[in-house]
């Protein structure tokens, strides 16, 4: 059986193995196996790395977003945060759950486990 791409599955947060089942129980908790062909997410760690990718991400597209809408028209401090904190809430919020879904698809891909010595 052909193993499904882990970035479209990831994004779709569906299983790595199947391709089929939901990843999350909730909006950021795995779910304890897949309901479709029962892989065990426990191997899943994926820790800060979703959080990262995301910063890293939004922050430039919205200190761009605020420098075009700026240039276009000349706006007050305040009015800034009115538009730009809400922005960078909600893209952070929309992009976690997809993000995770890649990290733990690549992990269960590339057998990734934590080092030890």
């Amino acid at each position: 059986m052909r193993q499904p791409n882990p970035i479209v599955t990831g994004l779709r947060c569906h299983c790595p193995r199947c391709g089929r089942g939901r990843l999350f129980a909730g909006y950021l908790r795995l779910a304890q196996r897949c309901p479709e062909c029962e892989l065990d997410f426990a191997f899943a760690d994926s820790g800060d790395g979703p959080a990262v990718f995301v910063i890293f991400l939004v922050a430039p597209i919205v200190v761009i977003l605020a420098l075009v809408v700026g240039s276009m028209a000349p706006i007050p401090p305040w009015m800034h945060l009115v538009l730009w904190i809400p922005v960078t809430l909600l893209l952070s919020l929309l992009l976690l759950p997809p993000f995770k879904g890649v990290l733990v698809n690549l992990q269960y891909r590339h057998d990734a486990h934590e080092g030890h010595q």
